[in-house]
């Protein structure tokens, strides 16, 4: 095999990568996730794409008067919707690169510096 033809033959599985990774940004940003907290109290759920859709409060949350525990709760509920979104990221961007050689931490900081 040749030069021209080993570029060509990575050229064709970078675009089917490419495709790949692109169906799976699809499919996560169709992804929808719940997250709660305080055992149901409160209920959010959330796009792959982190738009809230949803916010539940149950009417035992409010019957106390004791709003520092509800925003504890509402933002403990968003913290678990966010984190099952990343795991499913995570989780899909290891299938599709699994084979490959790329370190174990490549998506771990979302691009960030």
């Amino acid at each position: 095999m040749d030069i021209n033809q080993n570029l060509n033959n990575l050229m064709k599985e970078a675009q089917k990568m490419q495709e790949r990774m692109q169906e799976a940004q699809q499919q996560l940003t169709d992804l929808v996730v719940t997250g709660e907290a305080g055992g149901g109290m409160v209920t959010v759920e959330m796009n792959g794409r982190h738009d809230v859709r949803k916010v539940k409060i149950k009417r035992a949350a409010l019957m106390d008067d004791d709003i520092e525990m509800l925003e504890d709760l509402i933002a403990a509920a968003f913290n678990s919707a966010v984190q099952k979104i990343e795991k499913a990221s995570k989780d899909k961007i290891a299938q599709l690169t699994k084979g490959l050689n790329l370190p174990t931490d490549f998506m771990q900081d979302g691009g960030k510096e």
